[in-house]
């Protein structure tokens, strides 16, 4: 299973990426800013989806959103 960001570079588990638009999180009171950096992903049984911490919760983000740091 190939996951791809929306640069279509290959994702692999423990990568980091960059947000690529302003993401307005369900549950959460704060949205995540464009070129905010998250590290560590997860892949998921999804390839259009990986799951990362924000602070303390964990969320899945869709990779059409995001590009590799």
């Amino acid at each position: 299973m190939d996951v791809k960001d929306s640069n279509g570079n290959l994702l692999t588990h423990g990568d980091n990426v960059h947000v690529t638009k302003d993401l307005k999180i369900k549950g959460m009171t704060k949205t995540l800013k464009r070129g905010i950096a998250i590290r560590n992903i997860r892949l998921t049984a999804n390839p259009q989806e990986v799951e990362c911490r924000i602070g303390k919760s964990y969320i899945v983000l869709k990779t059409q959103f995001l590009k590799k740091a």
